[in-house]
């Protein structure tokens, strides 16, 4: 018996199939006359309490509305307001905090240490700058820039700036491809 009573009394909801065959069973017959009718005048007052709820609340939200254009505020200041108030809310939470502190205390650690590498790069190129071969090295590259002035541009004591070495490099590359003035002589001589 009490495996009948457990099936009448089941704790699961309504499946799809049984809520189908409970719309589709005919209660009428059971009720009498007066039920019908009672149940008919409830139904009938629902419909208009319904009905008389949707029209308080429609004119409620227009309400709504012309207060919240009377003072100016529209949709765009609304979302404004709700995300300052969401985002301030954020902050405020322990989680915020926890990993904004985490943050701030890496970003110290990374910015200390770029410094100090930093630093030590600069302290290796000065150690480098001052070292032996580099000054033999940039010995060698200002005799070469200087030997180079002086064939290109003459024995012009002043070196030039940039502009007049290209130059005169350019004019000297320009004899010589033309045979200049010695190809001039050697033909000549040839004749």
């Amino acid at each position: 018996m009490e495996a009948q009573a457990q099936g009448l009394l089941e704790t699961e909801p309504l499946q799809g199939r049984d809520e189908d065959a409970v719309a589709s069973a005919d209660f009428s017959s059971m009720l009498s006359e007066e039920e019908k009718e009672e149940l008919k005048a409830e139904l009938v007052q629902l419909e208009d309490e319904i009905t008389t709820l949707r029209q308080v609340l429609s004119a409620k939200e227009r309400h709504l509305v012309e207060i919240k254009q009377k003072l100016g505020m529209n949709l765009m200041n609304e979302l404004k307001q709700n995300f300052s108030k969401s985002w301030h809310d954020m902050q405020t939470t322990t989680a915020y905090k926890k990993t904004h502190e985490t943050l701030s205390h890496a970003g110290q650690k990374a910015t200390a240490a770029f410094s100090n590498v930093g630093t030590a790069i600069s302290k290796k190129f000065g150690d480098m700058r001052n070292s032996p071969t580099f000054k033999s090295f940039e010995e060698r590259v200002e005799t070469t820039v200087t030997s180079l002035k002086t064939k290109v541009g003459g024995t012009n004591q002043g070196g030039g700036s940039f502009e007049e070495v290209l130059s005169s490099t350019a004019h000297a590359s320009a004899q010589s491809s033309s045979g200049g003035p010695r190809q001039a002589e050697e033909e000549k001589l040839q004749c």
